[in-house]
C-alpha cells in the first residue's frame, strides 16, 4: 500500500476511536502521542545499546524451536528512528547471519552467500516473530496514537491493571503493521499488552509484556509473549537479556559494512 493509502487509513481509525473514546470528556483525554512515547522509553534505552534476544516457539505447549539474537540499536541522527544490527548466534547454522534496520531498508545478509538482500519486516522470523519483532522501534515514530479508552486489562502476570488503551495507525510505510491496539498502564505508560492487525484489518497477533526487571536504570519488560492471531496454542516467547550500553559506530548500520561486521 502506498504512504498516501496509510495515512488516509490512519485517519480513519483516529477519527473512529476519537468519536467512541471519552464521551463527553474529550478535554480530559490524556496526550496519547505522548503516552506512546513514554511507552517506547521504557521498551527501549535511551542511548546506544545491546541486548541479547531470544525467541522460543511453542505448539501446544510443547518447544519446537528456539533461536538466539544478538541486537544492537542507536539513533542515527537526533530525534530519528533507531538503527539495528541483528547477528544470529543459534542455532549454529544460521551463526554469522545478519539483519540490518536502517531507515525504511532491512536488509538480511548470508555469509555463506556472501550476498545482502532486501526483506520485509512482515515476513515471519520465527514462529509469530516478524522480522520487523526483533529490530529496535520506537512507535512513536511511524504511527499515530489516539485514546480510545481507559479500562481494566488483565497483563501477562494475570494481574488486573487500569490502563489507557491507544489505537495506533500506521503513518508511513516503514510501519511494520497496518495498526495497533496498545494497552499501557496508567500510572507509568509502562507496555501491557497490544494486538497487531494487517492493513486489510485482520488480527495477526497478541502481545503481553512482562517481566519487568531494571535494565540501564528503567524496568523494562524483559519478556514477551506472542500469540497468534487465529491459533492460540501457538506462542513465541521472546527474551531480553544481557543489556548494556555500547556505542556501535554509525558506519557499521551500512549494507557495506555488513560482511565485516561481527559484533565484537
Amino acid at each position: 500500500m502506498h504512504v498516501l493509502n496509510r495515512r488516509q487509513a490512519a485517519g480513519t481509525l483516529l477519527a473512529l476511536a476519537g468519536a467512541s473514546a471519552w464521551p463527553g470528556a474529550a478535554s480530559a483525554a490524556p496526550d496519547a502521542q505522548a503516552l506512546l512515547a513514554q511507552s517506547d522509553a521504557i521498551r527501549n534505552p535511551n542511548q546506544p545499546f545491546k541486548v541479547t534476544v531470544t525467541l522460543t516457539e511453542f505448539e501446544k505447549g510443547v518447544q519446537v524451536n528456539t533461536t538466539t539474537l544478538l541486537s544492537l540499536a542507536r539513533t542515527l541522527e537526533a530525534g530519528g528512528q533507531f538503527a539495528s544490527l541483528v547477528r544470529f548466534v543459534q542455532p549454529a547454522r544460521d551463526a554469522g547471519k545478519v539483519m540490518l534496520k536502517n531507515g525504511s531498508d532491512l536488509w538480511f545478509y548470508d555469509p555463506g552467500t556472501k550476498s545482502a538482500v532486501r526483506i520485509s519486516p512482515q515476513q515471519r522470523l520465527m514462529g509469530q516473530a516478524a522480522n520487523g519483532d526483533v529490530v529496535t522501534v520506537n512507535f512513536a515514530r511511524d504511527y499515530q496514537a489516539t485514546v480510545a479508552a481507559e479500562e481494566a486489562v488483565r497483563d501477562g502476570e494475570k494481574q488486573t491493571r487500569k490502563s489507557y488503551k491507544l489505537m495506533l495507525a500506521a503513518a508511513s510505510s516503514d510501519a511494520t503493521y497496518g495498526a495497533i491496539e496498545l494497552w499501557v498502564d496508567a500510572g507509568n505508560s509502562a507496555p501491557i499488552k497490544a494486538r497487531f492487525f494487517a492493513e486489510s484489518g485482520r488480527l495477526l497477533k497478541t502481545a503481553f509484556y512482562r517481566k519487568f526487571q531494571p535494565q540501564l536504570g528503567v524496568d523494562r519488560p524483559t519478556e514477551t509473549v506472542i500469540i497468534d492471531g487465529l491459533d492460540p496454542q501457538a506462542v513465541t516467547l521472546v527474551r531480553l537479556s544481557d543489556y548494556g550500553l555500547r556505542n556501535a559506530p554509525t558506519s557499521w548500520f551500512q549494507r557495506d559494512y555488513l560482511p565485516r561486521f561481527s559484533a565484537e
